[in-house]
Protein backbone atom coordinates (compact mmCIF):
# COMPACT_ATOMS: atom_id res chain seq x y z
CA UNK A 1 0.00 0.00 0.00
CA UNK A 2 1.38 3.18 -1.10
CA UNK A 3 0.87 6.45 1.16
CA UNK A 4 -1.04 7.86 -1.95
CA UNK A 5 -3.56 4.83 -1.06
CA UNK A 6 -3.49 5.37 2.60
CA UNK A 7 -7.05 7.00 4.10
CA UNK A 8 -6.01 10.98 4.71
CA UNK A 9 -6.88 10.30 8.88
CA UNK A 10 -3.97 7.48 8.68
CA UNK A 11 -1.76 9.81 6.48
CA UNK A 12 -2.35 12.30 9.13
CA UNK A 13 -0.86 10.34 11.87
CA UNK A 14 1.67 8.97 10.02
CA UNK A 15 3.16 12.52 9.20
CA UNK A 16 2.81 13.52 12.93
CA UNK A 17 5.12 10.20 13.74
CA UNK A 18 7.78 10.86 11.15
CA UNK A 19 7.67 14.32 12.42
CA UNK A 20 8.05 13.23 15.90
CA UNK A 21 11.08 11.34 14.91
CA UNK A 22 12.64 14.05 13.22
CA UNK A 23 12.23 16.16 16.60
CA UNK A 24 13.76 13.04 18.76
CA UNK A 25 16.79 12.78 16.62
CA UNK A 26 17.30 16.53 16.55
CA UNK A 27 17.01 16.62 20.49
CA UNK A 28 19.75 13.36 20.80
CA UNK A 29 21.93 15.31 18.39
CA UNK A 30 22.14 18.15 20.86
CA UNK A 31 22.35 16.13 23.81
CA UNK A 32 25.14 14.59 22.42
CA UNK A 33 26.85 17.95 22.00
CA UNK A 34 25.92 19.22 25.19
CA UNK A 35 27.03 16.21 27.02
CA UNK A 36 30.94 16.62 24.61
CA UNK A 37 30.51 20.29 25.96
CA UNK A 38 30.12 19.23 29.24
CA UNK A 39 33.22 16.43 29.61
CA UNK A 40 35.77 19.17 27.53
CA UNK A 41 34.83 21.61 30.09
CA UNK A 42 35.02 19.28 32.95
CA UNK A 43 38.34 18.27 31.70
CA UNK A 44 39.47 21.56 31.67
CA UNK A 45 38.44 22.34 35.04
CA UNK A 46 40.35 19.18 36.23
CA UNK A 47 44.10 21.07 34.57
CA UNK A 48 43.50 24.24 35.81
CA UNK A 49 43.31 22.32 39.27
CA UNK A 50 46.43 20.99 38.51
CA UNK A 51 48.21 23.96 37.97
CA UNK A 52 49.61 26.81 40.33
CA UNK A 53 48.60 30.23 40.46
CA UNK A 54 51.31 32.15 39.03
CA UNK A 55 51.06 29.47 35.95
CA UNK A 56 50.05 31.32 32.27
CA UNK A 57 46.94 30.42 31.42
CA UNK A 58 45.47 31.19 28.10
CA UNK A 59 41.83 31.39 26.74
CA UNK A 60 40.53 31.41 23.07
CA UNK A 61 38.60 34.53 21.62
CA UNK A 62 37.83 33.72 18.36
CA UNK A 63 41.26 33.17 16.41
CA UNK A 64 42.90 34.08 19.21
CA UNK A 65 44.58 33.10 22.55
CA UNK A 66 45.00 35.46 25.68
CA UNK A 67 46.61 35.42 28.23
CA UNK A 68 43.95 35.18 31.63
CA UNK A 69 43.64 35.21 35.08
CA UNK A 70 43.19 31.33 36.21
CA UNK A 71 40.88 31.98 38.99
CA UNK A 72 38.63 34.23 36.12
CA UNK A 73 39.02 31.08 33.86
CA UNK A 74 37.81 28.88 36.64
CA UNK A 75 34.93 30.97 37.46
CA UNK A 76 33.76 31.00 33.62
CA UNK A 77 33.98 27.52 32.57
CA UNK A 78 32.22 26.86 36.15
CA UNK A 79 29.58 28.81 34.24
CA UNK A 80 29.47 27.19 31.98
CA UNK A 81 29.68 24.19 32.93
CA UNK A 82 26.19 24.95 35.16
CA UNK A 83 24.78 26.08 32.23
CA UNK A 84 25.41 22.83 30.22
CA UNK A 85 24.21 20.84 32.89
CA UNK A 86 20.53 22.63 32.66
CA UNK A 87 20.42 22.49 28.92
CA UNK A 88 20.80 18.80 29.32
CA UNK A 89 18.38 18.57 32.10
CA UNK A 90 16.06 20.53 29.35
CA UNK A 91 17.30 18.25 26.51
CA UNK A 92 16.50 15.20 28.48
CA UNK A 93 13.00 16.26 29.92
CA UNK A 94 12.29 17.60 26.10
CA UNK A 95 13.96 13.73 24.70
CA UNK A 96 11.09 12.07 27.44
CA UNK A 97 8.63 14.23 26.39
CA UNK A 98 8.96 13.49 22.40
CA UNK A 99 9.15 8.95 23.24
CA UNK A 100 6.21 9.64 25.07
CA UNK A 101 4.68 11.15 21.87
CA UNK A 102 5.87 8.65 19.72
CA UNK A 103 4.50 5.52 21.39
CA UNK A 104 1.38 7.28 21.87
CA UNK A 105 1.29 8.63 17.97
CA UNK A 106 2.62 4.88 17.16
CA UNK A 107 -0.15 3.42 19.56
CA UNK A 108 -3.37 5.59 17.76
CA UNK A 109 -1.96 3.94 14.36
CA UNK A 110 -1.94 0.71 15.08
CA UNK A 111 -5.39 1.45 16.77
CA UNK A 112 -7.13 3.10 13.75
CA UNK A 113 -5.34 0.26 11.19
CA UNK A 114 -6.76 -2.48 13.39
CA UNK A 115 -10.15 -0.98 13.11
CA UNK A 116 -9.58 -0.31 9.80
CA UNK A 117 -9.12 -4.16 9.31
CA UNK A 118 -12.01 -5.05 11.66
CA UNK A 119 -14.50 -2.74 9.53
CA UNK A 120 -13.55 -4.43 6.02
CA UNK A 121 -13.72 -7.94 7.80
CA UNK A 122 -17.00 -6.85 9.42
CA UNK A 123 -18.02 -5.64 5.70
CA UNK A 124 -17.03 -9.02 3.95
CA UNK A 125 -19.04 -10.93 6.39
CA UNK A 126 -22.19 -8.77 6.24
CA UNK A 127 -22.03 -9.31 2.05
CA UNK A 128 -21.54 -12.98 2.90
CA UNK A 129 -24.60 -13.07 5.11
CA UNK A 130 -26.71 -11.00 3.11
CA UNK A 131 -26.01 -13.18 0.04
CA UNK A 132 -27.16 -16.41 1.72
Amino acid sequence: MSEQELPPWLREQVSRLQQLQQNLQAIMMQKQQVEIETVEVGRALDELKKISPEDAVYKTAGPLLIKADKDSVSKELEEKKELSNTRLMVLTKQETRVKDNLKEVEAKINQMIAGAQGNVGNSASNLKTQNE
